[in-house]
């Protein structure tokens, strides 16, 4: 790729059609990508073409214009390009720029979560069936992704019924003496103690893999043959579990609703817009099963047409994701054979992009468009509310404005010890989830339970963050009201740290307990006013409580789990060369860690399995320490 930036050479600075035609001069007729910059030099737009002159010169013209166009065109003051060897590379390439560069005029997908699968693992005998999310770096067949995590779980329910496969991980499974709870309640088939043989155990992983890959539909008939044969033998407690099995099976294709016949492995994304918003219905359909569904909601202009929308949509939705084989459209969009072209080059095979006019694609389609016309309808709907409560935040708090963005932040430990510390942010759609933070508070001179020391750490790391990340606050990352849980020395805290970083001018309110610490009698502090309270029934004292519990819940869920994973911890773990099976010779001869640490050298070299070296090593790990 070359960079083909340029600059007007004029004394008096160019903006509009006159900047624009400035550039025509120096570009040729190659594909590539554009960007638009207004006189801070801020991106505007970022665009692709397969021919850069034509596109600039329909930029440059003084009229024939959409109002959004006009209006970019009007602030532009710079533009930068840069040229590609194909039409696809400048696709792929602005795709990423308006990913990074995230500009105001174009369609932007806001949330880019990963989707989770089911993973059957592939490194041991006996496989396990679990949730998987993330990258896919572990052995296995991967199936997926599911729209939620909720729609794994309640597969993976269902199957483990119908199959009986272990999700125990591989330490338990090789520690188990006797059959677990999941056995006793017809779960799991107990391969842990031998209760199923190995190559029993084999199929039934091969009639579940066939089943999640769509490949066999006799599982059902193959099971009832078996019911009847445990029948007629008089094995009435074996039929009965091959009834119950045949049973989950069905289960799991009704919980599901849509089971096309005729598509195997495809997306069917539907869009509705409405008053300059939009909401992007996708069905995840695998295997012929309807792997559930996900609506998204991309930032849209006022004029922004459908074809635009879903092709930037498509662009940013599979940068990080996995096509399917075939993409089930409500629109048309304006590239398809490029997408096409790109979207095959990412999944190494063909990918097809369907906009359906009849038949059962089209009535899938006509589905997931009405979930989204529904989805947005509610949308909007919490929107108006949410709109209206800022308005009075802001009216509450005199702020000059409603806030786009409030920061709510909290700590959590016990008397000090792993302590963390929540951000959570609410806005105009709502509480941001994907914006929330946890801060593990890493201070060493702090005392226990220091909450003001605590809370200093983290709006330090936070606002240095800022700092660094979005100096210019142009980026959507700064907030527009901070709520600090604590009264008026919490809040004088904050105003300190907020002066030090120079940033005084964002306002801060503390939110405290009355007198009696129930709720409904909060008193609020800002610095250099007297305390004040709301009415008891006031919409606005319920919101600002709905946020402080929200983060409240958020601070002491990543409390716990931090908890939870040092009470997990085990010293043993962190010496080179102890693995899981020396580990459980060691904690069977000694009883625990701590009497691991207490053995002298002669001691350890007895345990079966460590050699001279590594009981030198263990001995020296712990006694080094002190």
């Amino acid at each position: 790729m070359t960079d083909a930036n340029s600059e007007s050479e004029s004394d008096t600075p160019l903006r509009g059609h006159e900047c624009i035609q400035s550039y025509l001069k120096t570009l040729d007729s190659s594909p590539g990508v554009y960007r638009m910059l207004d006189e801070q030099s801020r991106v505007l737009y970022v665009g692709k073409a397969r021919n850069l002159k034509a596109r600039v010169s329909n930029y440059a013209r003084p009229s024939g214009h959409s109002r959004r166009i006009a209006r970019m065109i009007s602030d532009t003051a710079s533009m930068m390009f840069l040229t590609t060897r194909t039409e696809t590379e400048a696709l792929l390439l602005e795709q990423n720029l308006i990913k990074q560069l995230k500009p105001k005029l174009n369609v932007l997908l806001r949330d880019d979560k990963s989707f989770p699968n089911i993973l059957v693992t592939g490194d041991h005998s006996y496989p396990q069936i679990k949730k998987h999310r993330g990258a896919k770096r572990e052995k296995g067949s991967y199936y997926g992704p599911f729209a939620s995590a909720g729609a794994v779980n309640r597969t993976l329910n269902q199957l483990q019924k119908v199959f009986l496969l272990r999700n125990c991980s591989d330490s338990v499974f090789e520690t188990r003496t006797r059959p677990c709870l999941l056995h006793q309640i017809k779960r799991c088939s107990a391969p842990c103690v031998g209760r199923i043989s190995e190559a029993e155990y084999a199929e039934t992983v091969r009639d579940a893999e066939r089943f999640l890959s769509g490949r066999d539909t006799k599982i059902q008939e193959t099971l009832a043959a078996q019911m009847a044969e445990a029948s007629e033998a008089m094995e009435f407690e074996r039929a009965a579990a091959l009834r119950d099995r045949i049973r989950a099976l069905t289960q799991v294709q009704s919980v599901q609703g849509i089971n096309p016949r005729g598509v195997s492995e495809a997306d069917i994304i539907a869009l509705h817009m409405e008053h300059g918003q939009a909401c992007v219905q996708v069905f995840f359909i695998r295997a012929n099963q309807n792997w559930g569904n996900r609506d998204f909601y991309p930032r849209v202009g006022e004029d922004v047409d459908a074809a635009e929308v879903l092709e930037a949509f498509i662009g940013q939705f599979y940068d990080t994701k996995e096509p399917p084989r075939q993409l089930i459209l409500s629109h048309g969009i304006e590239n398809p054979d490029l997408m096409c072209e790109l979207l095959s080059e990412k999944l190494g095979r063909k990918v097809e992009i369907l906009v359906p006019q009849r038949g059962e694609k089209a009535e899938l389609v006509e589905g997931a468009a009405r979930n989204a016309r529904e989805s947005l309808a509610r949308k909007m709907s919490e929107t108006a509310t949410q709109t209206k409560l800022l308005r009075g935040l802001a009216e509450a708090f005199g702020l000059d404005t409603p806030p786009e963005r409030v920061e709510v932040y909290d700590n959590s430990h016990i008397q000090g010890t792993n302590a963390v510390g929540g951000m959570i942010v609410a806005g105009p759609e709502g509480f941001l989830k994907s914006q929330y933070r946890k801060f593990n508070i890493k201070g060493e001179d702090l005392v226990p339970g220091d909450d003001f020391g605590m809370m200093k750490e983290v709006l330090t790391r936070r606002f240095k963050r800022l700092q660094k990340e979005d100096p210019d606050r142009e980026k959507g990352m700064w907030p527009d009201l901070l709520l600090i849980d604590g009264g008026a020395g919490q809040v004088s805290a904050v105003h300190e740290i907020m002066a030090e970083y120079g940033v005084e001018d964002i306002p801060m309110v503390g939110v405290a307990k009355g007198i009696d610490r129930d709720a409904g009698k909060e008193e609020f502090h800002r610095i250099g006013q007297r305390p004040f309270a709301l009415r008891h029934n006031d919409p606005v004292l319920y919101f600002v409580q709905r946020m402080r519990d929200e983060a409240h819940r958020f601070a002491i869920g990543t409390h716990r789990a931090k908890r939870a994973k040092s009470m997990g911890k085990n010293p043993l773990d962190e010496i080179s060369g102890v693995g899981a099976s020396r580990k459980r010779a060691l904690l069977a001869h000694f009883g625990s860690a701590k009497a691991v640490s207490r053995a002298n050298l002669a001691d350890l070299k007895a345990v079966e399995g460590v050699s001279e070296a590594l009981a030198e090593r263990i001995y020296g790990f712990f006694h080094e320490k002190g």
